[in-house]
């Protein structure tokens, strides 16, 4: 299986070197919470993405991580910010970040913010935490090469996930890193689960090794992308007042209501009307800052539950902006 997944990573970049060990844990979440068990001690500084998955920063926090934010800029990153965050005197054990089709943003990190994250990493000896579920996932534009393959010194932990590409069910994925701190992992794999299913191992080996994989991916793209249009176009035509982000890949969309629309209202308006959008400060830092966006799913529903979904906002959008009376 480990041959295989190397194999599969490096098919168009070399992500997985020669001083790198390939580990396979159960679901991608599970390096998140490796990395902050051995590289962090109570009250130590992560820096993170801001905003950003909110699985990740429980999974730091539940290891008394301290979270530092980044803002995020068009293309990524903010990198001053970020270099600021590293020089601090309370220096972070670590970065985490998503540079592909962000969750919930959207955004992916232009090549050369990836070069100087990378080159910030080396500067200041802060690894970086690069989590990839969504790569193979790009329906525009033309493929990045990953940080992890820039990376000649070891500064890089890749977490790739076969989540949303085969089966997530399965809850598998893979994580690429130095060996030194490869085998700190085993130790806390050991610890946690001593290993990942191995029939679920033996299925997704059999998939990697007996099927043409590109072709499933290429699929899989196909109908992402239709549905992510699908579900702009119907913004467009019914919700003009929303903004949101134009994604490349991945599987949602950053929404930004317009202003005198209390975003908490509208989303749990919606989920009176069975309609579920997750409200954006769950993806904050500090959960009560300012929020106006919200974070859209266009993997799962069907075309007619999307064309549904946006009516339901539609409807709701007007009623929260209708006058009150007095």
């Amino acid at each position: 299986m480990r041959e295989a997944v190397r194999s599969f990573a490096n098919r168009h970049e070399p992500v997985a070197k020669e001083n790198d060990t390939v580990l396979i844990v159960s679901g991608s979440q599970q390096i998140l919470d490796f990395t902050a068990k051995c590289l962090c001690n109570e009250g130590d500084a992560v820096a993170v993405e801001d905003p950003a998955f909110l699985g990740a920063y429980n999974a730091f926090r539940s290891s008394g991580a301290r979270l530092v934010g980044v803002p995020m800029e068009e293309d990524g990153v903010d990198l001053a910010a970020l270099e600021a965050a590293f020089a601090a005197p309370d220096k972070p054990r670590f970065f985490y970040c998503i540079p592909n089709f962000q969750n919930p943003t959207g955004r992916t990190m232009s090549l050369a913010k990836r070069r100087a994250v990378y080159e910030l990493s080396v500067r200041y000896g802060v690894p970086v935490l690069e989590d990839d579920p969504y790569g193979e996932l790009r329906i525009s534009g033309e493929r990045l090469p990953s940080i992890k393959s820039m990376d000649t010194t070891g500064h890089v932990i890749y977490a790739g996930s076969f989540s949303k590409i085969l089966c997530p069910g399965m809850r598998l994925a893979f994580c690429v890193c130095d060996k030194a701190l490869g085998a700190h992992f085993v130790v806390a794999k050991q610890c946690c689960d001593v290993h990942s299913n191995v029939w679920a191992q033996r299925v997704c080996e059999a998939m990697l090794t007996r099927t043409d994989m590109d072709a499933h991916i290429r699929e899989i793209r196909k109908i992402y992308a239709a549905k992510a249009r699908l579900m702009m176009a119907q913004l467009d035509e019914k919700c003009p007042a929303i903004r949101y982000i134009v994604p490349e890949g991945g599987m949602f969309l950053w929404a930004t209501l317009p202003e005198g629309v209390e975003m908490p209202a509208f989303v749990q308006k919606c989920l009176d009307q069975k309609l579920a959008l997750v409200p954006g400060n769950a993806f904050l830092v500090d959960e009560n800052a300012p929020c106006q966006s919200f974070r859209m799913n266009f993997s799962t529903p069907t075309p007619q539950q999307i064309e549904r979904g946006v009516s339901i906002m539609a409807r709701v959008l007007a009623e929260c902006r209708a006058p009150k009376r007095g």
